[in-house]
């Protein structure tokens, strides 16, 4: 991708996060109960302590962060951080809600860290690093604000083929020519980093040891399509975006595309669409 492509990306990346705030918001509740095993393992192997200094990078609505808060104790910090501030404004109010006491809140881009080197034990990512423009530079940064032994402990989508839950919208837009055809990584992007060996060499590359790297599976219950086309478009970053500008005869034949293949994801009075998360750790 060229250097314009990028910075195109990165703004594209700024506006969505921006527009589908609000909404991610209000289904908050959905998508963490889906994400909470990627969100536990995370937390786990990141080894928050008391008095520990915390940076979550991309948090969106902070709920991973929030989780380590409790170990952290009165004496430790979490920096919460996205680039959004619509995202950022949500994550302050879920901390408020939740009576979280150690947090602050900061806009911040995660390829450009506004903090000393050494300055924080341990870095959360989930589901960010991938989606950003320079992925080994946002790596880079991480372990420049890492103390000696700090670690990082983040997660991304894994295959696509694996990935059901964005695969059944992802394959009717594009092939209806609504969202531009998938582009292999280095290209960032939802599956860029769902080769665990590709996410090793860029821990490595940022400067990492100790890489270990796991596939925790996740799963999204909805009701129906209608219910499965809500969400995306709710939530999804540019597919959500592409579908809210569907006109009503396009959404149909979207809608009808995805209920053709609901009835092999059935489970009682729902549907249960499969993910896999590749998350890893590293120091």
């Amino acid at each position: 991708m060229t250097t314009e492509t990028l910075a195109a990306f990165e703004t594209d990346n700024y506006e969505i996060a921006e527009a589908i705030a609000p909404t991610w918001e209000r289904r908050r509740e959905e998508i963490e109960r889906a994400c909470a095993p990627v969100r536990d393992w995370m937390v786990r192997e990141l080894r928050p302590a008391e008095g520990n200094a915390v940076l979550e990078l991309a948090a969106g609505l902070g709920e991973t962060g929030f989780q380590t808060a409790v170990a952290l104790g009165r004496r430790g910090r979490l920096i919460t951080t996205d680039f959004s501030p619509a995202m950022l404004d949500g994550a302050r109010r879920r901390g408020e809600e939740l009576g979280v006491s150690n947090a602050t809140y900061e806009v911040m881009d995660a390829e450009r860290l506004s903090l000393e080197a050494d300055s924080v034990d341990g870095v959360l990512c989930r589901f960010g690093y991938m989606l950003m423009t320079d992925q080994a530079k946002a790596l880079a940064e991480t372990r420049r604000v890492l103390r000696p032994g700090g670690r990082v402990s983040l997660a991304c989508w894994g295959a696509p083929e694996r990935n059901p839950f964005f695969g059944l919208i992802g394959m009717s837009l594009g092939q209806r020519g609504h969202i531009p055809p998938f582009e292999p990584p280095p290209a960032p992007g939802v599956f860029s980093m769902a080769s665990p060996e590709r996410t090793i060499a860029l821990l490595e590359g940022a400067g990492f040891t100790d890489v270990r790297t796991e596939e925790i599976p996740v799963r999204f219950s909805v009701p129906d399509a209608d219910g499965y086309m809500s969400l995306i478009a709710d939530t999804a970053g540019p597919v959500a975006l592409a579908l809210r500008l569907l006109p009503a005869p396009e959404w149909a034949a979207v809608k009808a595309d995805v209920a053709s293949a609901f009835p092999q994801f059935a489970v009682a009075d729902r549907f249960e669409l499969p993910g896999l998360a590749l998350c890893a750790v590293a120091s």
